[in-house]
């Protein structure tokens, strides 16, 4: 059984809502027969440069948004994850092509599990092509596979493309968003129970 999980590796509901995934998943009876696929969706595709979280976060929510990331790192944490504060943002396209990539060598989760890691656990950029290309090696990728990506725009660009056009045409507005069997959808970082009763459901449909 298939689950397509849409996130981008900035979204903090993203890591939170995998991790409750991850749970409900570990304590799912056939779990040995899921196969879990990250699909690429970029929160702002137009993004230019990068700053910190807390300048974008002041920009676009004011004084709340101190207390709001606060919140949020207080859920992070409560799931056992670590949640630095000093992160940035920027443009995520060359992430989601480097996952492509991993999807083909077959370490994609351990790609996506790292890649997560340093922005929220260790506050490292993934957005210098030597800092991408040292994570997603300690990962497990080949330097010289990452490098022929990160150099060519165009790889993988449409395999990206491709996830956010199908995430359109579904009616993706927001992620996390999880697509279970192809046929059951879950919204949102839910909790655990929640993404266990639709495993369940889609399995037995």
């Amino acid at each position: 059984m298939q689950v397509e999980f849409w996130a981008d590796v900035i979204c903090p509901w993203c890591y939170i809502g995998k991790a409750r995934f991850e749970k409900a998943l570990a304590g799912f009876e056939h779990r040995a027969e899921v196969t879990v696929v990250h699909r690429a969706f970029e929160l702002d595709p137009r993004k230019e440069g990068v700053e910190s979280v807390q300048a974008m976060l002041a920009t676009k929510f004011g004084p709340r948004a101190a207390e709001m990331e606060d919140s949020v790192a207080q859920l992070a944490r409560d799931e056992g994850l670590e949640y630095r504060l000093d992160r940035e943002v920027g443009n995520t396209f060359d992430v989601h092509r480097l996952l492509h990539l991993a999807g083909e060598r077959g370490v994609q989760a351990e790609v996506l599990n790292a890649v997560l890691h340093a922005n929220f656990g260790q506050a490292r950029s993934l957005f210098t092509p030597e800092s991408l290309t040292e994570i997603a090696t300690e990962a497990g990728l080949d330097a010289a596979d990452v490098k022929t990506v990160l150099e060519d725009p165009a790889v993988y660009a449409d395999e990206v493309r491709a996830d956010e056009q199908r995430a359109r045409e579904i009616g993706v507005s927001g992620v996390p968003f999880v697509v279970v069997a192809g046929r059951l959808a879950v919204a949102g970082a839910q909790p655990a129970e929640l993404f266990g009763r639709a495993l369940t459901q889609a399995w037995e449909a």
